[in-house]
């Protein structure tokens, strides 16, 4: 499931939720734009940033970053990326808050005491999706975060039927759309009519269900390619594999045809700025 496909679109749709996991949110909060950014110079990307507005009191950035697999040198890549980026923008901005979401505790990196600092400097929230209780029991932003975590199908089933009918409640069509959306990558192996009768959908409802099922063969395709293009050259660089990211299904299947006659990482390079000229 591409849990930060989801995040992104939670974010961009809601980014006031971010601020319903801080303790203390500016008075601003609802105000804040949210962004995906890229610092090019290091091929770094923050999951995400969000924005004050331009007539905020304070000009606090707020960074997340959501972990749903163990990776140790989580901290090292978090910190890196948000000092680059303040230094970047060190006009802009007098202050800044962390917020890293956990699926669980588990996943935090093994050892953090050369981040201590940092982590207890009172500038960094640690979120731990699985102690944050029944989902049916939170406002729906936070809901749907929490759908993300569930793995029994059994209450995923319920907590998406529950979501849904809350929305309904509430005439939010977007809520409507991500729900959709979720169970889609949850259950990737069924069609949409099997998902529609499932959570008692009318067909012509889930619109998010045709797009979710685009953007999972994308990523599939991408998969394949990666792993064909890894064995015929070897490890590929940052910068390309950004290259690699932007391209359509289209393009995909066109690279997993030529990738055949690739010997050597230059052969790549030549296909990609082939198209990118084209």
């Amino acid at each position: 499931m591409r849990r930060h496909s989801i995040f992104y679109k939670l974010f961009k749709q809601f980014p006031g939720l971010l601020f319903e996991l801080v303790d203390e949110p500016p008075p601003e909060a609802q105000n804040y734009q949210f962004e995906s950014v890229e610092v090019k110079e290091t091929a770094f990307r923050i999951d995400g940033v969000f924005l004050p507005p331009a007539n905020a009191v304070s000009k606090t950035v707020f960074f997340a970053e959501v972990q749903f697999q163990k990776d140790e040198d989580l901290y090292h890549r978090f910190f890196s990326e948000l000092f680059l980026f303040l230094y970047r923008n060190s006009i802009r901005y007098d202050d800044w808050f962390g917020v890293i979401i956990f699926a669980s505790r588990s996943l935090e990196p093994s050892s953090s005491s050369i981040h201590r600092a940092l982590l207890e400097s009172g500038q960094v929230k640690q979120v731990y999706l699985d102690e944050l209780g029944d989902l049916r029991e939170q406002p729906l932003g936070l809901g749907l975060m929490l759908l993300t975590n569930v793995n029994s199908e059994a209450e995923a089933v319920e907590g998406t039927r529950f979501l849904l009918e809350q929305a309904r409640q509430q005439s939010e069509q977007a809520i409507i759309d991500l729900v959709t959306t979720i169970i889609v990558y949850k259950f990737s192996n069924l069609s949409r009519e099997e998902i529609a009768a499932m959570l008692g959908l009318n067909l012509e409802e889930p619109r998010a269900i045709q797009e979710a099922k685009k953007e999972g063969k994308v990523e599939g395709e991408r998969t394949i390619v990666l792993r064909l293009l890894n064995r015929r050259v070897g490890n590929i660089p940052d910068a390309l594999l950004s290259q690699i990211q932007g391209l359509s299904v289209e393009q995909l299947e066109a690279l997993g045809d030529a990738l055949l006659d690739f010997s050597t990482l230059a052969d790549l390079e030549r296909w990609l700025q082939g198209e990118v000229s084209g």
